[in-house]
C-alpha cells in the first residue's frame, strides 16, 4: 500500500515555522554597526638612536618570556617567580581579568535558548460579593491550584546585537589580559631593579669596609709618626675625621639597603620581617639588549596591546546601540499541566501550551537611542586617541632608555680612565707620604678623590643597570600579542 500526501493534508505550522527559520537565518547574516579596523599610527623606520645596537641571537632568553634571566643571577629569576605568583596586585588584576572571562562566557550563553521550569502550588480566595456574575456560589469558596511549567525562549540575533556584544566582551577580557600583562611586567621590572641596586649596595658596602680598613691602617701610621716626631697633630685629626666620614657612609649604606630589601619582599607578597637577601660577592653583568624595529614595539607591549582592544570594544559597542532601533525577535514556546488537584494534577486533560514568534521594538523614545549611539561614537574616538598617545609614549620611552644608556656606556669608557689615575696617583702619593715627603693633607685629599670616582664607577653602574631594565620593560619584556592575548576558559 502506498501512502499518497497531499498539501491539504501536511500541517502547515511545521512548515511556517521552517520559512520563518530560514528568514531568520538570512537575515542572522548581518550585524548592524561598524566593522572593526585597526587604528592607523604613524610608525617609524627606525629608532632614533639606532647606532651602535647589534640584534640579538634569537635563542636569547630575552625573546623567551623569562626576559629577567637575561641577568644570569639564579636568585633573581627565584624572586620574580615567587612574586609572578603571589604578589597581591597581580592577583587583583587576574581576578579582574576573571571577571571579564565570566563575562564573555554569559554574553555566549544568550546565544541559546533559555529553559525555565516551575512547578508549585496556590491556594487563593474569592467571597460571594464578587461582581463577576459568571462565578458560581461553589467558586466562591477556597480554591487549590496546582501548576507546573516548561518554557523555551529563544531571541534570534537578526541585526548582530548579541554578535556585537559578545565581541566587545571579548575584547575587553583580551584588554583586561594585556592589563594583567602589562601590570605584572611593571612589578617584574621593579623587582629587578631593587634587586639589581641591591647588589651594587653590596659592593660599595665591601668598598668602604676595605676603605675603612685601609683608613685604620692610616691613622695608626698618623699616631706613630706623631709619637716619633715626624708629623703634626694635625695630621691625627685629619686621619680621624676622614675615617669617621667613611664609617658614617657605611652605615647610612645600611639604611638604603634595608629600603631595597623590604620593597622586595612587599612585591613577593610577603612581611618584611619574614624576608631576608644575604650578601653576595658580586653584581650581574649589563646584558646585551636585542634591537628591534618601531613596528615590533606595538606586538610587545602589553600596554599599547590594551589599548588597541579598548578601541576594538568601543568599535563592537556602537553596533550595540545602534541594533537599539531595530526590533527584537523572540521565539517562545511553553506547556504545562494545572490542576486544582493533586491526584489528577498530571492528566492529559490537565496540559495546556502554548507557541509563537514575538516582536517588540520601541516606538518613541525621546532621543535616547540616538543619544546612546553618540557617545558610544565619542567613546571610540576617544579610545582611538588613548590608544595612538599610548604608542607615541612607548616610542618615547624606548628612545629615551636608549640614549641613556649610550650616554651612560661612553660615561662609563671616561670614568674608567679616571678611576685609573686615581688610582695610581694614591699609590704614588702614599710612597711618598711613607717616605716623609709630603704630609698627610695630600694624603687625605688623593684618598678623597679615589674613593669618589670608585663610587662614581659603582654608581653609574647601577644606573646603567637599571635603565637596562627599564629598556627591555618600554620594549615589552618578552610579552607577544600573538599569544598574550588568547583567552583562555
Amino acid at each position: 500500500m502506498t501512502a499518497h500526501l497531499t498539501a491539504k493534508t501536511l500541517n502547515p505550522w511545521p512548515l511556517r515555522t521552517l520559512q520563518l527559520a530560514l528568514c531568520v537565518a538570512l537575515l542572522g547574516g548581518c550585524a548592524v554597526g561598524p566593522d572593526y579596523h585597526k587604528p592607523d599610527v604613524t610608525t617609524p623606520a627606525q629608532f632614533k638612536n639606532a647606532e651602535g645596537w647589534s640584534q640579538a641571537k634569537p635563542a636569547d632568553a630575552f625573546a623567551r618570556g623569562a626576559w629577567w634571566e637575561i641577568y644570569g643571577d639564579s636568585q633573581l629569576n627565584g624572586l620574580v617567580e615567587t612574586l609572578n605568583s603571589s604578589n597581591q596586585t597581580v592577583a587583583q588584576y587576574e581576578a579582574q581579568y576573571r571577571q571579564a572571562r565570566a563575562l564573555v562566557r554569559s554574553a555566549r550563553g544568550a546565544f541559546f535558548p533559555t529553559v525555565d521550569l516551575s512547578a508549585g502550588k496556590t491556594r487563593s480566595s474569592q467571597g460571594t460579593g464578587s461582581s463577576s456574575s459568571s462565578l458560581s456560589s461553589s467558586s466562591s469558596g477556597i480554591r487549590d491550584t496546582y501548576n507546573t511549567q516548561l518554557g523555551v525562549s529563544w531571541e534570534a540575533d537578526i541585526w548582530g546585537k548579541l554578535r556585537r556584544g559578545l565581541e566587545a566582551d571579548t575584547a575587553s577580557a583580551q584588554a583586561s589580559l594585556a592589563d594583567l600583562a602589562s601590570m605584572q611586567l611593571s612589578l617584574q621590572s621593579e623587582l629587578v631593579q631593587n634587586y639589581l641596586q641591591l647588589r651594587v649596595i653590596d659592593e660599595q658596602k665591601r668598598l668602604l669596609e676595605a676603605t675603612v680598613d685601609a683608613y685604620e691602617r692610616s691613622l695608626k701610621l698618623t699616631q706613630n709618626q706623631y709619637r716619633a716626631g715626624i708629623s703634626a697633630r694635625d695630621a691625627i685629626a685629619q686621619a680621624q675625621t676622614q675615617l669617621k666620614s667613611t664609617q658614617a657612609d657605611l652605615i647610612d649604606l645600611q639604611w638604603q639597603r634595608a629600603q631595597y630589601e623590604n620593597a622586595i619582599a612587599v612585591l613577593m607578597g610577603k612581611a618584611p620581617s619574614e624576608f631576608s637577601l644575604a650578601p653576595t660577592t658580586s653584581i650581574p653583568a649589563l646584558p646585551q639588549i636585542p634591537a628591534s624595529v618601531p613596528s615590533q614595539l606595538l606586538e610587545r607591549r602589553p600596554d599599547i596591546a590594551a589599548a588597541e582592544r579598548s578601541v576594538m570594544a568601543a568599535n563592537a559597542n556602537i553596533g550595540v546601540a545602534k541594533a537599539a532601533y531595530y526590533p527584537d525577535f523572540t521565539l517562545s514556546l511553553s506547556g504545562g499541566y494545572s490542576s486544582s488537584t493533586f491526584s489528577n494534577w498530571l492528566t492529559l486533560p490537565n496540559r495546556f501550551w502554548s507557541v509563537g514568534p514575538q516582536l517588540a521594538t520601541t516606538l518613541f523614545d525621546g532621543g535616547q537611542r540616538s543619544a546612546e549611539v553618540d557617545r558610544t561614537e565619542a567613546v571610540y574616538d576617544q579610545t582611538v586617541a588613548q590608544y595612538r598617545q599610548a604608542v607615541l609614549n612607548g616610542f618615547q620611552e624606548v628612545e629615551n632608555y636608549r640614549v641613556q644608556l649610550k650616554v651612560y656606556a661612553d660615561e662609563a669608557v671616561v670614568r674608567a680612565e679616571a678611576l685609573d689615575s686615581a688610582r695610581e696617583s694614591l699609590r704614588l702619593t702614599n710612597n711618598q707620604y711613607k717616605s716623609g715627603l709630603i704630609g698627610y693633607l695630600d694624603v687625605v685629599n688623593v684618598q678623597t678623590t679615589a674613593l669618589s670616582n670608585e663610587r662614581s664607577v659603582l654608581t653609574l653602574l647601577q644606573s646603567r643597570l637599571v635603565a637596562s631594565v627599564q629598556l627591555i620593560a618600554a620594549l615589552g619584556g618578552g610579552w607577544d600579542a600573538g599569544q598574550g592575548l588568547q583567552l583562555k576558559d
